[in-house]
């Protein structure tokens, strides 16, 4: 059975060979370890036989935008660059992005950091800090955050993979694009004290990610997406019934219009998901990923697949830690056990994922040895 053909009977609910393994960002991104820039720590020594592994040997998902112009980046050419305006400098060895937004007489900042040792973005200040923030931000026109949409280089790389997998259109949801713009305290007294404005919110930023939602849709059907954003509906963030006020009521609409032109959607999810599975079945979402295991999760992966596995396609439960951490002898034992909790009984399928990939410049032998278990395990796996 090839990878492709593997990926998509694994979503269609149909028997396969053995169950895929997958390594998320791994073979997921875009990375380029020749990228002479001083911040790609992939161009380390240690990643290219990672990347190698990831290439030959899983059940390869690409992560793809079918954005050209993301809505945070500013082209003073278009609507958005009348109010917003950034500065991009590098200091002390790393890189800093400040943007400013000007509503008439009013001025909101945001500050992130980049090290040249990681790659990921700190936000240091967030851009909304206030109700009177909300506000202004809601004045903004709609225009301002427009898209363009373009699937070319999403057929492109799926006719590039052949059977070796697939493109996953990968997309954030209103809530993600909504609290992202606050510190995560600030978010949490929002959501639970200012619903209404909340709401209001969510529906504002809600038009262009369904509009992108539609023509993605419509122009690359038939395809699996990942939706991220609903963790910060969960516990302990907020409490479950507010889980359907953001979550369902906003991206179920996401998952209608992909699953009604063949798609199928991924709810990504970290944390603590015994509280909302209903409501994300109830979205009628094809799987869900990366059901962590306690005590990072509150359910286990043998749970999930008993009362769930016959209407979600589970992918997961591998802790990124304990890739990390875990010495090969005893990580084996953590594979072993979720391809069979996984696996057992009746279910839809399962995807054998990390929760996470690594962000720093150097791959050890423990973290290498590691993923070269999930591949041994999986590919040799018989229930």
């Amino acid at each position: 059975m090839s990878r492709r053909k593997r990926l998509m009977a694994t979503l269609r609910g149909e028997p396969v060979d053995r169950p895929a393994v997958n390594f998320y960002e791994i073979g997921g991104f875009q990375i380029d370890p020749s990228d002479p820039d001083a911040f790609n720590v992939y161009s380390d020594p240690s990643w290219p036989p990672l990347l190698r592994l990831a290439e030959e040997q899983t059940d390869l998902i690409r992560m793809r935008s079918p954005v050209k112009s993301r809505c945070h980046e500013v082209d003073t050419g278009n609507p958005r660059g009348e109010f917003f305006r950034t500065n991009e400098y590098v200091q002390d060895g790393r890189r800093f992005v400040r943007t400013v937004l000007k509503i008439g007489s009013r001025a909101m900042t945001s500050l992130t950091r980049r090290d040249p040792e990681l790659d990921t973005v700190w936000t240091l200040e967030h851009l909304l800090k206030s109700t009177e923030d909300i506000k202004a931000y809601l004045e903004l026109p709609d225009e301002v955050f427009a898209e363009d949409v373009d699937v070319t280089s999403l057929l492109e790389e799926d006719n590039k993979l052949g059977d070796r997998g697939i493109v996953m259109v990968d997309t954030e949801d209103p809530i993600c694009a909504a609290a992202s713009l606050f510190s995560m305290e600030d978010f949490m007294v929002v959501a639970m004290t200012e619903q209404s404005l909340f709401h209001r919110l969510l529906e504002k930023l809600s038009l262009h990610i369904q509009a992108r939602t539609q023509a993605t849709a419509e122009a690359f059907p038939g395809h699996l997406w990942r939706i991220y954003g609903p963790e910060y509906a969960t516990e302990p963030y907020l409490p479950p019934h507010l889980f359907a006020e953001y979550v369902v009521r906003y991206t179920g609409p996401m998952i209608e219009t992909i699953q009604t032109r063949g798609g199928f959607a991924r709810i990504h999810c970290h944390g603590r998901v015994r509280a909302v599975l209903d409501s994300i079945v109830e979205m009628g979402a094809t799987a869900i990923d990366p059901i962590e295991p306690p005590p990072q999760g509150d359910i286990e992966l043998a749970q999930v697949r008993r009362e769930y596995g016959g209407k979600l396609v589970l992918f997961g439960n591998l802790e990124f830690a304990d890739i990390e951490r875990t010495e090969p002898a005893e990580f084996e034992k953590i594979v072993e056990k979720s391809l069979n909790d996984g696996t057992n009984g009746d279910g839809k399928g399962f995807v054998l994922m990390p929760s996470a990939a690594p962000i720093g410049r150097k791959i050890t032998p423990k973290t290498m040895a590691n993923y070269e278990t999930m591949v041994r395990l999986a590919t040799h796996f018989n229930p």
